[in-house]
């Protein structure tokens, strides 16, 4: 088999247990010497120096920027047996002793959690790692999407991680209009997700947006043209000093609207900028657990007469009896049932 097509094999996850187990093994002993006191080159990496932790702040693909402990930028490979990396991955690297500002990263350090959205070919891709909480931009335009906002509120919840959601250019809408979007949005909050009005022209919210940022690994998400990147502006006074240096340390020009990058807070924190969306696919979420991002469903599912419910219409459906009571949003139950059949749908094919 000729050596591209091994590492193909490989890449792709067709690994025995037991090479698994190797790798792993290979890659817990490459971290342990790296946080040791005292780091030591290893002899299999000729060339390189000596393993140390570093923060992946920006993947462009073949290239990661990794930040060391002395926020110095370096431009990264990766090793093939690592499988997809991502921004906000804590991670083992090794210089190299030929070309200042290159190294390679040999070792993932555990995650806390990760954010993932499928590829073209249905794959798991990350969007990004070890984070605390997710905040969901909406504004009046383009018009808010609540099938896309509980795509996002499905994920977040799925990781185990705080949910926000901020309305920004809230200074365009007058009264009623603020009125009526208020009220679309009110069910999301009866569920426990905070909502913040933000205005970045009217410097409205934004103290507010840094407080429940600071000192946490937070991520911002949401459509295209919501203005996520006046905010990160905001929120950021030298973020195009960082985006200089990211750009110097890839040799390829800055790219912070086509890949996520992690920036650091000046009160303390890091906040993570994603591109904006159309739409957001959900990943390997089984069905069962998909009520985690549906709180206020949770006290009737599982309690219908046939446990194979579908909540279309069969006798002794739960969910229908609590809409007809008004104890359920209907186009919340719509987009349940909507994205159970898509996630049933998903696992039901072969491969």
């Amino acid at each position: 088999m000729p050596a591209a097509q091994r590492r193909s094999v490989v890449t792709n996850r067709r690994l025995t247990q037991r090479q698994r187990a190797r790798i792993q093994r290979q890659q817990d002993h490459r971290r342990e010497r790296a946080e040791g006191p005292t780091p030591t080159p290893t002899p299999d990496e000729v060339g390189l120096g000596s393993e140390r932790t570093g923060l992946v702040i920006a993947n462009h693909g073949s290239v990661l920027i990794v930040e060391d402990d002395e926020d110095r930028l370096y431009r990264c490979a990766a090793r093939q047996n690592l499988g997809r990396l991502a921004c906000g991955d804590r991670v083992v690297w090794q210089p190299s002793g030929a070309e200042a500002g290159v190294g390679v990263v040999v070792a993932l350090i555990e995650r806390r959690s990760l954010l993932t959205r499928p590829d073209h070919r249905g794959q798991p891709r990350p969007v990004a790692a070890n984070l605390d909480e997710v905040a969901v931009v909406l504004a009046p335009e383009p018009e808010p999407s609540e099938y896309l906002l509980d795509r996002y509120l499905v994920a977040i919840a799925a990781i185990g991680v705080r949910g926000l959601l901020v309305l920004n250019k809230a200074d365009l809408l007058d009264a009623s209009a603020r009125a009526a979007l208020l009220d679309r949005l009110e069910p999301y909050q009866r569920i426990g997700y905070p909502l913040l009005l933000a205005s970045n022209r009217a410097a409205r919210g934004l103290d507010e947006l840094r407080a429940w940022l600071g000192g946490r690994v937070s991520l911002l998400v949401g459509q295209s043209g919501v203005g996520k990147s006046s905010l990160v502006k905001a929120l950021l006074p030298e973020r195009e000093i960082r985006i200089r240096a990211i750009s110097q340390a890839t040799g390829h020009g800055a790219h912070t609207t086509t890949t996520s990058t992690l920036y650091h807070l000046p009160d303390g924190g890091d906040l993570i900028d994603t591109p904006g969306v159309r739409s957001f696919g959900l990943g390997e979420i089984d069905p069962d657990a998909l009520g985690r991002g549906f709180p206020e469903l949770a006290p009737y599912l599982g309690h219908c007469r046939f446990s194979d419910c579908r909540h279309q219409g069969e006798p002794g459906c739960e969910l229908a009896a609590a809409l007809a009571r008004g104890e359920i949003v209907p186009r919340r139950l719509d987009s349940y049932v909507m994205l159970r059949a898509e996630l049933a749908a998903r696992l039901a094919r072969p491969g």
